[in-house]
């Protein structure tokens, strides 16, 4: 196995755990050059990862078809071994179709299957996401299971180095979507029981900083720092790895703990760990309301409670 290609262009979180498969192909085929495509904004993620030999950047956002069109033309000029596409969509499987390589794998339901070599199931409820990423492996000699794994540079651990002075925690306030988001209030309760010899980093994009400041505003924790759109996602993580204990949504922060095993506590509110986004660290608490008979309400977050109450994010238990 010489060269081998991955397509992940879906989030944050999906490359995040797309990257185990990266550290399983590496144990078993250390000498072979891994190739990983993502969307634009992502990159950052795999900066100089020492596994990966090239990180393809697909422009998703802008000029989508043209870049698409450019990123087909240049694979076609490589010979992989193996490529596998861990995306059930179309573009990605357009991709893979066109590409040459000796083995091509990918999950059935991409409407490109038919040119796969090994088709896999992806089925919601099973397994983790990295057990179903996993399954495409199948067959390859000497692969193994390998949790994801990112790896933050000198330069971000340099960056954080001034913020680890002391006892911290982290939280991650904020989501896309509302239902993954616990409530204002509940973080607010939370920060109130943090002792107040530690610190306490609110992590987050730019776009957070308003409610992270409004979080911070309320709890009156004198020790509270708002660190949103001021630390990279490598850097993020590379604060929660020496963090007493970080406090995340089911979104993107949460596998950022995973990939650098970092103590975690996750709270899932319309959504649910059985899903097979859960926490893998070796220290990893969930919270949730396991009572209620409207959840979950789907696979993803909505934008408003379809109920109009939201009683599994406001009846978490601090």
């Amino acid at each position: 196995m010489k060269k081998i290609l991955i397509i992940q262009t879906a989030f944050i979180g999906d490359v995040i755990l797309a990257t185990g498969i990266v550290e399983s192909l590496h144990h078993a085929y250390p000498d072979a050059k891994i190739d990983f495509l993502l969307r634009r904004g992502n990159e950052a993620l795999l900066k100089e990862h020492p596994h990966i030999h090239r990180v393809i950047v697909w422009e998703k956002q802008s000029g989508k078809i043209k870049s698409l069109l450019n990123i087909i033309r240049e694979l076609r000029k490589d010979n992989y071994d193996l490529l596998i596409n861990m995306q059930r969509f179309f573009s990605s499987g357009f991709i893979s179709w066109l590409a040459h390589a000796k083995d091509k794998r990918g999950y059935d339901k991409n409407p490109f299957s038919f040119s796969y070599d090994l088709k896999g199931k992806h089925e919601i409820g099973k397994n983790h996401e990295t057990e179903r990423n996993f399954s495409l492996l199948k067959g390859l000699d000497k692969v193994i299971y390998a949790k994801p794994k990112l790896y933050p540079t000198a330069a971000d651990f340099e960056k954080t180095k001034s913020y680890k002075t002391k006892p911290y925690v982290c939280m991650a306030p904020a989501s896309v979507w509302f239902t993954k988001q616990l409530p204002l209030a509940k973080w607010v309760e939370l920060i109130k029981t943090i002792s107040p010899d530690k610190k306490i980093y609110l992590l987050g994009a730019p776009s957070d900083s308003s409610l992270c400041n409004e979080i911070s505003l309320l709890a009156e924790h004198g020790a509270t720092e708002n660190l949103c759109g001021k630390l990279s996602l490598t850097a993020s993580a590379a604060l929660m790895q020496d963090a007493v204990m970080n406090y995340v949504n089911d979104s993107a922060p949460l596998h950022l703990a995973t990939a650098v095993n970092a103590p975690v506590t996750a709270f899932f509110c319309s959504t649910i760990p059985e899903f097979g986004f859960g926490p893998l660290s070796d220290v990893a608490i969930i919270k949730q309301v396991s009572h209620l008979d409207c959840r979950p309400c789907g696979l993803h977050g909505y934008r408003q409670c379809p109920r109009g109450n939201f009683r599994c994010g406001y009846q978490i238990k601090i």
